[in-house]
């Protein structure tokens, strides 16, 4: 159940309240696709690193290890070690992202796996019942991800497809969670908007979706190549209609600048690669903008990542070091830029609600949009 605090223009104070516990909006959720996060970070890590919100991938646990083992481990949650909110993506965008052959049918989508080409079918149906598997606290509803730039024509269809599909997965959904065996009874149900970067169909989708009252909803098929003022443009459309009393979560962005953008158009939830991602490469967020400890000038360099930083990296370890670990390609250095990358993100989370909560939010956006996305001079 999500509760409205308070609003700063769009921008929104929440809670969202669930079995694994309440989880403090906005909100980063922390990628740990095949249920860990790339870079040696495990979930009891992730404790440390202030996340509220673990998100794992259908698709990759359903191919490796298998859903049905995953249950009779307990769920993600026992298997994992993590206590807290799990969201499991419903594998829509890994199946029309990885499968270069798919057939899709109103039933759904049959296309050959990425690890060994056996041929898979996953329809609204198979993705409710591989997300109950798992466990996880939250489930997203299967949707197609159509290509951007799509036609107006095709994408209409899409997401009326789409539409169809997520009347599926709710009544999929609602019988799963009424079995005995059921890893959490208590399962939520997330929807996606889609339309691609079409205000009309994104409006209208939104509306149709809104009727049938599910816990979230989310709005996708965005930060996939469109620039980062189309996507603007298109929350500003969303938002107006979508439930107010419901969390809202853009997927897969991103930037900590489009995370300002999204909260000051009214988005409470975001999850996105990034971060670990780039942090394994040794480009580094900091509260003076971005820095790439690649670059020789770190080389001799005795402070920390940020001086304003206290994640673990932070704490302990020289630019120097971490930049010799990187070069000399230790594990080590993965894990700590993972972890400062994750801490800065979380902790940029803390602060908007911080500035949210004291009615400061305007400030705090205009002093680091234009820092954030910068690099770091220092």
């Amino acid at each position: 159940m999500y509760k409205l605090i308070k609003k700063n223009g769009n921008a929104r104070l929440g809670e969202f309240e669930t079995v694994h516990g309440t989880v403090k909006t906005p909100g980063f959720m922390n990628v740990a696709t095949c249920a860990a996060i790339k870079g040696g970070v495990s979930a009891y890590d992730l404790m440390d690193l202030k996340c509220q919100v673990m998100l794992c991938n259908t698709y990759h646990l359903h191919v490796r290890p298998g859903d049905k083992l995953i249950k009779e481990m307990g769920g993600l949650h026992k298997f994992t070690g993590w206590d807290k909110p799990i969201l499991t993506d419903s594998g829509g965008f890994q199946v029309f992202s990885l499968a270069k052959l798919r057939k899709i049918k109103e039933e759904g989508v049959t296309f050959n796996s990425h690890i060994d080409g056996k041929k898979i079918f996953m329809g609204p149906e198979e993705s409710m019942q591989i997300q109950s598997n798992l466990g996880s606290t939250i489930a997203m509803a299967f949707d197609e991800c159509v290509e951007n730039p799509a036609t107006h024509e095709y994408s209409k269809l899409s997401c009326e497809r789409t539409t169809r599909w997520l009347q599926r997965c709710k009544e999929e959904h609602d019988r799963l969670n009424a079995l005995c065996d059921t890893v959490n009874p208590n399962q939520l149900l997330f929807s996606i908007n889609q339309g691609c970067t079409f205000e009309d169909l994104r409006v209208k989708h939104m509306e149709e979706i809104a009727k049938l009252d599910l816990d979230g909803y989310a709005i996708g098929g965005l930060a996939v190549g469109e620039p980062a003022e189309v996507m603007y443009k298109i929350i500003s459309a969303v938002e107006p209609v979508m439930p107010e009393n419901k969390i809202r979560y853009l997927m897969g962005v991103g930037t900590p600048v489009n995370i300002l953008e999204g909260v000051y158009r009214g988005v409470d939830l975001f999850d996105c690669v990034m971060p670990s991602r780039n942090a394994r490469h040794g480009h580094l967020f900091t509260w003076n903008g971005i820095i790439n400890l690649n670059n020789e000038k770190f080389e001799k360099d005795p402070r920390p990542i940020d001086v304003n930083c206290d994640c673990p990296a932070c704490r302990r370890f020289s630019r120097s070091y971490l930049r010799h670990l990187l070069k000399a390609k230790e594990v080590l250095a993965l894990r700590l830029t993972v972890m400062h990358n994750l801490y800065f993100y979380n902790t940029l989370m803390e602060k908007i609600r911080e500035a949210l909560e004291n009615d400061t939010f305007e400030e705090f956006y205009n002093t680091y949009i234009n820092i954030l996305g910068s690099r770091a001079v220092d």
